[in-house]
């Protein structure tokens, strides 16, 4: 089984140390909806799962990009919304063996990466995988700059643009 990495892991490419996993603690909405002060109150909110006001669900997973000539993915931990039914069944089979084999969920990517145009709300399919491992988070096959290099891939140097564009957003 393919190990999963860790967020912050490096990738040696060169003399230089890439990091090929980025990503959010919270929702969009947790950061940019809601004032700091009110978060406790409106939020449960674990690594893996949030509910926002009794009314709002979400997920996170991992975004896998593949990294053309690499034996490693470029991942985006990001977070997802979800209907509420889908929400109860995901937590219903969270430690279930077999999860994996339930058909993906739909939900609306819920973080803004800072690298892409407006990514808040792109249609996605969640696949949930064997207990133990974060859902594999797919995007509907768009036009958007995301949706096309989680499909054909990027290149080590573009995970060093990234990698640099990130630095200079912190």
């Amino acid at each position: 089984m393919k190990r999963r990495r860790k967020s912050g892991e490096k990738v040696q490419m060169n003399r230089f140390a890439l990091p090929l996993c980025y990503g959010s603690e919270a929702p969009y909405y947790y950061y940019y909806e809601v004032a700091p002060h009110e978060r406790e109150e409106r939020f449960h909110l674990t690594s893996e799962l949030c509910v926002m006001d009794d009314e709002h669900y979400f997920i996170r997973g991992c975004l896998e990009i593949p990294i053309i000539d690499y034996h490693e993915n470029f991942i985006w931990t990001v977070w997802v919304s979800l209907s509420k039914e889908s929400y109860d069944e995901v937590l219903e089979k969270w430690d279930e063996r077999g999860r994996e084999n339930s058909d993906p969920y739909f939900g609306w990517l819920s973080v803004e990466i800072p690298v892409y145009p407006e990514t808040l709300n792109l249609k996605t399919n969640i696949h949930i995988r064997e207990v133990g491992m974060a859902p594999y988070v797919g995007l509907e096959p768009t036009e958007h700059p995301l949706a096309i290099e989680q499909r054909n891939g990027i290149t080590l140097e573009r995970v060093k643009e990234i990698q640099e564009m990130i630095q200079r957003y912190n």
